[in-house]
C-alpha cells in the first residue's frame, strides 16, 4: 500500500550543497539520506516531496555542513498483512517463485502457489502443477495475497510471504484450468 506521510527530521546540508538556493539544496540532501530506505514504522522510502518549514541552519563543531530542522512529505510504500497485490514474476526457484510488485520482492513458496503438487525444472525455470497443468514462469503477472511481512533493518532484510491458492488468485486464466482428477469421469450406464 501507498502512503504519503509527513515527516518532521533534521536534514545534513554538505558544503558542496551551499552554493544552490535553500529549497533544492535540502531536497537533494533529503532525497540522499532517505530514498530507497526502509524504515521500520513507515515503510520503503520511494520519494521525498515539499520541503517545507526549514529551520534555521546550525553548524556542528568538527562538521563543515549545515543542519535544518525540516518538514517534508514522504510517499513510502508499506505491504500490509492480507493485503491483495498484482505482481510479476521475477524469479522462479525450486522452492518457490519471487515476485516484485513495488520496490520489493516477495516469496510465494511452492506450497503456496496452487492446491496442487508443483514440480521445478531447472533446464525452463517453470513450475507445473502434477494434474492441473498450471504452469509459472517468469516474467507472468498474477494476484496474491500478503500473509506474513517481516520488515528488517533494509529491503533485502525484509521478508514478505505469499499465497496464491485461494480463489481468485494466482495466473489470470489459472481459475478456468481444472485438474485431470477433479474433471468428473462419464459413468457407465448398467443394464
Amino acid at each position: 500500500m501507498y502512503y504519503l506521510v509527513s515527516v518532521r527530521d533534521t536534514v545534513r546540508i554538505p558544503p558542496r550543497l551551499f552554493s544552490q538556493n535553500m529549497e533544492e539544496s535540502i531536497i537533494k540532501a533529503l532525497r540522499e539520506q532517505h530514498e530507497g530506505k526502509l524504515d521500520k514504522d513507515m515503510g520503503v522510502i520511494i520519494s521525498v516531496l515539499n520541503p517545507r518549514e526549514i529551520g534555521e541552519g546550525k553548524i556542528v563543531p568538527g562538521d563543515g555542513a549545515a543542519h535544518h530542522e525540516t518538514i517534508f512529505d514522504v510517499v513510502v510504500f508499506k505491504p500490509e498483512l492480507h493485503e491483495l497485490i498484482k505482481a510479476k514474476v521475477a524469479e522462479i526457484t525450486e522452492f518457490g517463485a519471487f515476485l516484485r510488485f513495488g520496490p520489493i520482492d516477495g516469496l510465494v513458496h511452492v506450497s503456496q502457489v496452487t492446491d496442487d503438487f508443483m514440480s521445478f525444472n531447472a533446464k525452463t525455470g517453470v513450475l507445473t502443477g502434477k494434474d492441473s497443468k498450471k504452469m509459472l514462469q517468469k516474467s507472468d503477472l498474477v494476484a496474491a495475497r500478503i500473509t506474513a511481512v517481516s520488515m528488517k533493518n533494509t529491503v533485502t532484510e525484509s521478508k514478505i510471504n505469499l499465497t496464491m491458492r485461494q480463489p481468485g488468485l494466482g495466473k489470470e486464466g489459472w481459475d478456468k484450468v481444472k485438474s485431470e482428477k477433479s474433471t468428473p469421469r462419464p459413468r457407465k450406464r448398467r443394464k
